[in-house]
């Protein structure tokens, strides 16, 4: 890929910072792609058109790339590093200018630890990373920081239910109830987006819908939103996505439902009828769904998920660190145990499910309510190659190579699509008064490079990515400057008028 041209202007008076000529635009809403310049000033776009009459700062040479929005990654677990490694390389080199973060119900904040921090909280780090009692002092260290996307956040319902419960393995009391409601409305009145909930986890497990009913109810009043890491993603799928569904309905707010997918052997061929049931609630109520390019999933080693027909490769263990990047198999028989046995030797621990069938993902990946999250885990030694990889292998991978769905599709799942679902106001779209959020690629050569045997690498074809204006990445490099900040949910119901 050739170099990012630019050239430097002496003007007393600019009329713009930057402008980006002749690139060609996808500008997130969906619609088709054209030939413009796009001037910025500031943190904002102030003009689109052909052959602009601007005095810039800096001027970008666009011809044969393509100019689009920053993409927001939806699903992420990056609460912490977004203060702890500020310049997020993972996600910035692949074009990612927004992550959401508190997502399958663990978030960084509020929260207050009794010991060390339960199964799965622990995937954000150990004890000495969760320091934000309120989520006022968590929106305070991102801004303190200065990192280098924007960050908007969830308020994880695991996270509430260690704050209030002495014992996570039951339903929570009314009382309890009442007091994860408090945390809840101050973290909306500081701007959270919304609640998520992790309820796979045995952290979870036990709380009744009731409960999450009775906890969600104040999310209709402040414009915000349900997130759900599903009770199940095996063969009761479709009784869990009728509880989301349930609890949207009767909370009034839209429902995200994160990682869709078809887990274990036996569940594979079902995304049809998954995808039925989806278009079903549609017709009644806002819902939505993420979805990683991958047919392998990642969490925390769960003896639940253990099936000898599925490759398991650890990825972190906290008893045995040595044994991250190999497979549950080759443990089990170096130590001439079974598998079982050897997962409980190595936990607490992570790994890669390769338990997803390759086809239900791509017909939930091209379905037109299917947004695009990473759901990488960044403190892993050897993490899911999605961390470095999601944005690019979709636009590389499945739009070039497979042609499973058109650019201008793919850009708005990663753009406008999202913005609007999470009410991020002046986002997500290429638009006069928008925030330069931007990211520059070339669509010929733009690939994911993070492979399982070989994760931390970054992508290809990423010529430069802005954020609030901020030239932040440029030629598979940083540039040094952070321009992100924290993103407050906006006022109003977005999600409702996404187009679907």
């Amino acid at each position: 890929m050739r170099g990012l041209s630019c050239y430097i202007f002496e003007k007393s008076m600019p009329v713009c910072d930057t402008l980006i000529r002749g690139a060609r635009v996808i500008d997130g809403s969906g619609g088709e792609p054209r030939v413009a310049d796009v001037a910025v000033a500031g943190d904002q776009i102030i003009a689109i058109g052909a052959d602009l009459d601007c005095v810039a700062g800096e001027v970008v040479d666009g011809s044969g790339m393509v100019l689009a929005p920053g993409f927001i990654d939806v699903h992420t677990h990056d609460d912490t590093n977004v203060i702890r490694t500020p310049e997020m390389l993972p996600k910035l080199s692949q074009g990612v200018t927004t992550v959401i973060v508190g997502n399958c119900g663990i978030s960084a904040a509020p929260v207050k630890l009794k010991g060390a921090p339960p199964d799965p909280m622990n995937l954000l780090g150990d004890a000495s990373v969760f320091r934000y009692p309120t989520f006022a002092k968590y929106v305070a260290a991102i801004e303190a920081a200065r990192p280098a996307v924007n960050v908007a956040a969830l308020v994880g319902h695991t996270a509430l239910r260690n704050n209030h419960m002495d014992w996570l393995d039951r339903a929570a009391t009314a009382s309890e109830i009442e007091a994860m409601r408090g945390q809840l409305v101050e973290a909306l009145d500081r701007g959270a987006l919304g609640l998520s909930t992790g309820l796979a986890y045995l952290s979870a497990s036990s709380a009744t819908t009731d409960e999450v009913i009775a906890l969600a109810e104040p999310l209709a009043r402040a414009a915000g939103l349900y997130t759900t890491h599903l009770r199940s993603e095996t063969a009761t799928i479709l009784e869990a996505m009728s509880e989301a569904f349930r609890i949207g309905r009767e909370c009034a707010v839209p429902v995200v439902i994160s990682h869709l997918k078809c887990a274990g052997l036996d569940n594979w061929g079902r995304s049809g009828e998954v995808l039925e049931a989806l278009d079903a609630a549609r017709g009644s109520q806002p819902v939505s769904c993420d979805c990683y390019p991958y047919a392998a999933g990642s969490s925390t080693l769960d003896l639940r998920q253990v099936d000898e027909r599925v490759e398991i490769r650890i990825t972190w263990s906290e008893s045995h660190p040595e044994m991250a990047g190999r497979t549950l198999a080759e443990i089990a028989r170096d130590l001439q145990i079974g598998q079982i046995e050897a997962a409980k030797r190595l936990r607490p621990a992570g790994a890669i499910y390769h338990s997803i069938s390759e086809e239900d993902m791509r017909r939930i990946l091209r379905h037109p309510a299917t947004m695009i999250g990473s759901d990488g885990l960044p403190n892993d030694p050897r993490p899911h190659p999605r961390l470095w990889g999601t944005f690019p292998r979709v636009l590389g991978r499945y739009c070039r190579e497979e042609g499973l769905l058109p650019l201008r599709e793919a850009i708005h799942k990663m753009t406008g699509m999202p913005a609007a679902r999470f009410a991020l106001s002046g986002r997500g779209l290429i638009r006069d008064g928008y925030h330069a959020d931007l990211v520059l690629f070339d669509e010929e050569t733009i690939r994911d490079t993070a492979t399982y045997a070989d994760p931390v690498s970054a992508a290809e074809g990423i010529a430069a990515v802005w954020v609030n204006g901020v030239l932040s990445y440029r030629d598979r490099a940083p540039t040094g400057e952070r321009g992100g900040r924290f993103l407050p949910r906006s006022s109003g119901r977005q999600g409702i008028e996404e187009r679907t």
